[in-house]
């Protein structure tokens, strides 16, 4: 008689619990995900200078970096310097060396220039023949460079830099014909 109540017991325990994780995984799972294909954690001590992190939210190249040496009661801190890719403003941060931050993955992409919208779109031709439509004219010398080199019907390229869902034109050149 006791092991049909025991037997109850444990399937009800494997059901609840395979409950519980289905519901934790999926509350969480689109926010792992996302988070996932954006950044990448890596300890503190593995970054280098001239490399890319996450500081205070924003990416940001690695410009300085030095490391204090462990303390009476605690661990080596590593002290980050950092330019944000999109603003050029400088960033700190002051993390122990073991502990893990987030290094966004910054990818830089050129793109060949087919039409400038008069309401300052951008439309690009992509690697794979495809076009996209959603870069705006950069203000400033940028900007002024694109117009210019299109209206003389000559090729432009941008280089576009992208990281947390973010994109940004940071380079413009004439394109060999």
């Amino acid at each position: 008689q006791g092991f049909p109540f025991f037997f109850d017991l444990l399937s009800l325990a494997s059901s609840f619990a395979s409950l519980h994780q289905r519901k934790n995984n999926n509350s969480s799972s689109t926010r792992k995900m996302s988070n996932a294909s954006l950044t990448i954690p890596t300890q503190c001590s593995a970054l280098k200078k001239g490399g890319h992190v996450l500081i205070k939210g924003k990416p940001c190249k690695i410009v300085d970096m030095s490391t204090s040496k462990t303390g009476k009661h605690g661990s080596a801190k590593v002290h980050l310097v950092g330019i944000d890719i999109f603003t050029g403003k400088k960033c700190e941060e002051i993390s122990p060396s073991t502990a893990n931050m987030d290094v966004p993955e910054v990818k830089r992409s050129e793109y060949q220039v087919i039409n400038v919208g008069d309401d300052g779109t951008l439309e690009v031709l992509l690697q794979d023949g495809s076009t996209k439509g959603d870069l705006n004219v950069p203000e400033g010398e940028l900007g002024e460079k694109i117009r210019t080199l299109f209206d003389e019907g000559k090729d432009v390229l941008i280089t576009v830099i992208a990281a947390m869902e973010q994109e940004m034109i940071k380079e413009v050149k004439e394109g060999k014909e």
